[in-house]
């Protein structure tokens, strides 16, 4: 029997899987409605402000969710938000029992509804794929328990871990299959953040484009210490609909300011480090505006400024079997460097997959 719960929850989590990148500043969740062993009802958050996965569950299995099981994998929410507390429905269709694998990380909810449908006399079993549900709510769990968003650092390199070539080419090290992937992992987070010399190395777009289906233009963010982005830049494109945010110090220009907030941009002033925009400050005011996740695609200054400044939760290195060499040919991470190697950053939970269609590999791993 136990196998026949882990069934229906994996279900559930690949339910939720299928609002990835669309339900932010909510969770990915999914719900499974289960009588006498077979599915009456399942559904899953597509969006925050619209209803919750076990609503969408309960409507579809109507009068059969009476006296049934409901499998999700995040547990049900017990107060008002934009919507209203699942509990509550749980306890009108008349549930019997309620399998959760994750109870919510958020430090003023967990375990409030596990308790509610406890006392309304409801069995509730909590742990059933715990690991993987925590693995697929990472970034919600990030934002939810310090209000600041879940930083992934992505860069590509070769297996000499060079991003280019001495001369500055840079396009491309990596393969078309990798570049897919990048997209795929762009459609997934809120913003993406680079730093002016990328905008003016490489005038990247910054937009989400995938093969098979429209992909989620996340909002492009630059870091640009005096405001001096070209308003001809592509990130300004019109045919996008995605923010941009131009993060200044209070050392930019009133006229720089003024220029990039008539072609579109909002322009937000960050306090500095160094001269620089404090990437550790910007996080929190990221936080604030509801954005939980950010993907760096800067150059080396950028992430090593992103590393030092402590912001970074996970990293996704691809690379490429290519030697390029050359002393003056840059690498991920730039800066001044970690002079000592017991102070380097360890990356934990390491994992190596090989990239289909491809000679290349990527290397996740978390700070």
């Amino acid at each position: 029997m136990d196998e026949a719960h882990k069934t229906f929850m994996k279900r559930a989590l690949d339910l939720a899987r299928r609002g990835r990148g669309r339900t932010s500043p909510n969770p990915l969740v999914g719900a499974v409605i289960v009588k006498a062993g077979q599915v009456v009802g399942e559904g899953y958050h597509q969006k925050a402000g619209t209803p919750h996965a076990e609503i969408h569950a309960l409507n579809a299995a109507g009068e059969n969710a009476k006296g049934a099981t409901l499998y999700t994998n995040l547990e049900p929410c017990c107060h008002w938000g934009r919507t209203p507390p699942c509990t509550e429905a749980v306890l009108q269709a008349d549930i019997a029992q309620v399998y959760v694998a994750e109870v919510d990380p958020n430090p003023s909810v967990a375990g409030k509804g596990i308790r509610q449908l406890q006392e309304a006399g409801i069995r509730v079993h909590v742990g059933i794929c715990a690991e993987e549900a925590a693995q697929l709510n990472e970034i919600h769990r990030r934002y939810i328990q310090t209000g600041r968003p879940f930083v992934i650092l992505k860069t590509a390199m070769s297996l000499d871990g060079k991003i280019a070539t001495a001369s500055g080419e840079s396009q491309w090290i990596t393969s078309e299959a990798s570049r897919q992937c990048g997209h795929e992992i762009r459609d997934t987070v809120d913003a993406i953040l680079v730093g002016s010399g990328t905008v003016v190395r490489d005038d990247p777009a910054l937009t989400t484009r995938l093969r098979n289906r429209d992909g989620q233009d996340a909002t492009r963010i630059v870091l640009d210490s005096y405001g001096r982005t070209s308003t001809e830049a592509r990130i300004f494109n019109p045919e996008s609909r995605a923010n941009v945010i131009i993060a200044v110090t209070p050392n930019a220009p009133m006229q720089n300011i003024d220029a990039l907030e008539k072609v579109g941009a909002e322009v937000i002033t960050v306090p500095e480090v160094h001269g620089k925009v404090s990437i550790k400050h910007l996080m929190e005011i990221l936080g604030e505006r509801e954005i939980t996740s950010v993907l760096i695609e800067g150059g080396g200054e950028i992430n090593a400024s992103a590393v030092a400044a402590g912001v970074i939760d996970k990293v996704m290195c691809f690379v490429a079997p290519k030697l390029i060499g050359g002393r003056n040919a840059p690498g991920p991470i730039g800066g001044d460097g970690v002079p000592s190697l017991s102070d380097v950053p360890h990356l934990q939970r390491i994992s190596i997959t090989p990239i289909p269609d491809s000679d290349d590999f990527l290397i996740e791993g978390y700070l």
